[in-house]
């Protein structure tokens, strides 16, 4: 967060000189002490979270990609004459034990065409589905393995 904040400095700033490096990093030195000392941050969540930058940004790709698919089979849903609709809801339990995870599931299922988490309390989630056919993957699906095998990074 220290990078974060003594960059975002740098960038306000709009040029480097001497002057504004040294106003950055001590700038960004007080911020990283508020937030440790007010805001529950901590130097070992810091490490956590540059241990999980990796797998984080290969998530997003991934996730990325699936929503690409997945608006390839809502087009043809859409402008196929032959293909009957068949909407769908379904509930399923996750074994992901950290809330922050579990809302990550929730919300890559969201942002996928053609399905919308509709509930989630504890450890089940409910989707609804454009059609039944989009309903295949979801229990222990792609998302969950890759957010299960982060969850066990963090």
């Amino acid at each position: 967060m220290f990078f974060v904040f003594a960059a975002l400095f740098l960038v306000f700033c709009g040029k480097v000189t001497l002057e504004t490096l040294l106003f950055a990093i001590g700038i960004a030195a007080f911020l990283f002490w508020f937030c440790c000392r007010h805001l529950g941050y901590s130097l070992e969540k810091e490490r956590r979270l540059f241990l999980l930058a990796p797998g984080l940004g290969a998530y997003v790709c991934f996730l990325l990609k699936e929503i690409f698919l997945a608006n390839w089979q809502v087009l043809h849903l859409i402008y196929s004459e032959k293909v009957e609709v068949e909407p769908c809801i379904v509930t399923f339990t996750t074994d992901l034990r950290s809330s922050w995870f579990r809302t990550a599931l929730a919300d890559s299922i969201t942002l996928t065409p053609g399905t919308i988490s509709v509930n989630l309390e504890g450890d089940r989630l409910t989707v609804h589905c454009l059609d039944a056919s989009l309903s295949e993957g979801l229990k222990n699906s792609e998302f969950e393995k890759r957010l299960k095998l982060l969850e066990e990074k963090a």
